[in-house]
Protein backbone atom coordinates (compact mmCIF):
# COMPACT_ATOMS: atom_id res chain seq x y z
CA UNK A 1 0.00 0.00 0.00
CA UNK A 2 2.51 2.38 0.80
CA UNK A 3 4.66 1.97 -2.30
CA UNK A 4 1.77 2.66 -4.47
CA UNK A 5 1.35 5.60 -2.79
CA UNK A 6 5.19 6.78 -3.51
CA UNK A 7 4.58 5.30 -7.15
CA UNK A 8 1.57 7.01 -7.52
CA UNK A 9 3.26 10.60 -5.52
CA UNK A 10 6.23 10.08 -8.35
CA UNK A 11 3.86 9.66 -10.88
CA UNK A 12 2.51 13.38 -10.23
CA UNK A 13 4.94 14.96 -9.11
CA UNK A 14 7.85 14.44 -11.71
CA UNK A 15 5.44 15.61 -14.49
CA UNK A 16 4.41 18.47 -12.41
CA UNK A 17 8.11 19.66 -11.64
CA UNK A 18 8.78 19.38 -15.33
CA UNK A 19 5.71 21.40 -16.44
CA UNK A 20 6.53 23.86 -14.27
CA UNK A 21 9.81 24.15 -14.96
CA UNK A 22 8.81 24.72 -19.17
CA UNK A 23 6.70 27.35 -18.00
CA UNK A 24 9.44 29.13 -15.95
CA UNK A 25 12.04 29.19 -18.83
CA UNK A 26 9.06 29.96 -21.68
CA UNK A 27 8.04 33.15 -19.13
CA UNK A 28 11.40 34.53 -18.26
CA UNK A 29 10.83 37.89 -19.48
CA UNK A 30 10.73 41.13 -17.04
CA UNK A 31 7.26 42.30 -16.60
CA UNK A 32 6.41 44.95 -14.50
CA UNK A 33 3.93 44.79 -11.72
CA UNK A 34 2.09 48.20 -10.39
CA UNK A 35 0.90 47.45 -6.38
CA UNK A 36 -0.73 51.03 -6.58
CA UNK A 37 -4.31 50.25 -7.82
CA UNK A 38 -5.09 54.24 -7.75
CA UNK A 39 -2.34 55.31 -10.24
CA UNK A 40 -1.39 58.41 -7.95
CA UNK A 41 1.19 60.45 -9.18
CA UNK A 42 3.09 59.87 -7.04
CA UNK A 43 2.63 56.39 -6.52
CA UNK A 44 1.70 55.73 -3.05
CA UNK A 45 3.22 51.91 -3.73
CA UNK A 46 6.15 51.10 -5.56
CA UNK A 47 6.20 49.04 -8.98
CA UNK A 48 8.22 46.03 -8.89
CA UNK A 49 9.98 44.37 -12.10
CA UNK A 50 9.97 40.47 -11.82
CA UNK A 51 9.87 37.53 -14.09
CA UNK A 52 6.34 36.67 -15.77
CA UNK A 53 6.56 32.94 -14.07
CA UNK A 54 6.89 34.43 -10.78
CA UNK A 55 3.44 36.18 -11.40
CA UNK A 56 1.76 32.98 -12.35
CA UNK A 57 2.97 31.08 -9.57
CA UNK A 58 2.44 33.76 -7.29
CA UNK A 59 -1.41 33.62 -8.94
CA UNK A 60 -1.59 29.65 -8.86
CA UNK A 61 0.14 29.84 -5.19
CA UNK A 62 -2.97 32.67 -4.08
CA UNK A 63 -5.52 30.49 -5.87
CA UNK A 64 -4.71 27.41 -4.01
CA UNK A 65 -4.81 29.26 -1.15
CA UNK A 66 -7.75 30.87 -1.28
CA UNK A 67 -9.74 28.28 -2.52
CA UNK A 68 -8.71 25.81 0.73
CA UNK A 69 -9.43 28.57 2.72
CA UNK A 70 -12.82 28.86 1.16
CA UNK A 71 -13.56 25.00 1.39
CA UNK A 72 -12.59 24.80 5.34
CA UNK A 73 -14.80 27.81 5.56
CA UNK A 74 -18.01 26.08 4.04
CA UNK A 75 -17.02 22.70 5.98
CA UNK A 76 -17.45 24.53 9.20
CA UNK A 77 -21.48 23.56 10.15
CA UNK A 78 -19.95 19.75 8.68
CA UNK A 79 -17.00 19.81 11.50
CA UNK A 80 -19.51 21.28 14.08
CA UNK A 81 -21.84 18.58 13.57
CA UNK A 82 -19.29 15.79 13.32
CA UNK A 83 -18.18 17.10 16.73
CA UNK A 84 -22.01 17.23 18.07
CA UNK A 85 -23.22 13.42 16.95
CA UNK A 86 -19.56 12.31 18.35
CA UNK A 87 -20.50 14.04 21.71
CA UNK A 88 -23.58 12.68 21.62
CA UNK A 89 -22.68 8.93 20.65
CA UNK A 90 -20.13 9.03 23.40
CA UNK A 91 -23.15 10.03 25.97
CA UNK A 92 -24.66 7.27 24.79
CA UNK A 93 -22.17 4.77 24.92
CA UNK A 94 -21.18 5.88 28.76
CA UNK A 95 -24.81 5.18 29.44
CA UNK A 96 -25.37 2.25 28.21
CA UNK A 97 -22.21 1.15 29.71
CA UNK A 98 -23.80 2.38 33.13
CA UNK A 99 -26.97 0.93 32.16
CA UNK A 100 -25.35 -2.79 31.30
CA UNK A 101 -23.32 -2.49 34.71
CA UNK A 102 -26.88 -1.47 37.04
CA UNK A 103 -28.16 -4.78 35.18
CA UNK A 104 -25.25 -6.87 36.03
CA UNK A 105 -25.62 -5.50 39.32
CA UNK A 106 -29.36 -5.92 40.09
CA UNK A 107 -29.42 -9.97 38.18
CA UNK A 108 -26.39 -10.79 40.99
CA UNK A 109 -28.67 -9.49 43.73
CA UNK A 110 -31.76 -11.15 42.21
CA UNK A 111 -29.32 -14.02 42.37
CA UNK A 112 -28.74 -13.60 45.55
CA UNK A 113 -31.56 -13.41 47.19
CA UNK A 114 -33.24 -16.66 45.14
CA UNK A 115 -30.29 -18.83 46.50
CA UNK A 116 -30.96 -16.81 49.93
CA UNK A 117 -34.63 -18.27 49.63
CA UNK A 118 -33.55 -21.67 48.35
CA UNK A 119 -31.07 -22.99 50.80
CA UNK A 120 -32.65 -23.10 54.50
Amino acid sequence: MAMSKILIRWLVLVPLCIVLAIIALANRQMVTVHLDPTAAQPPLLPSLQVPLFMVIYGVLIAGIFLGGVATWLTQGRQRRQKRHWKGKAQRLETQQQEMREHQRREITEQQGLLESRQSP
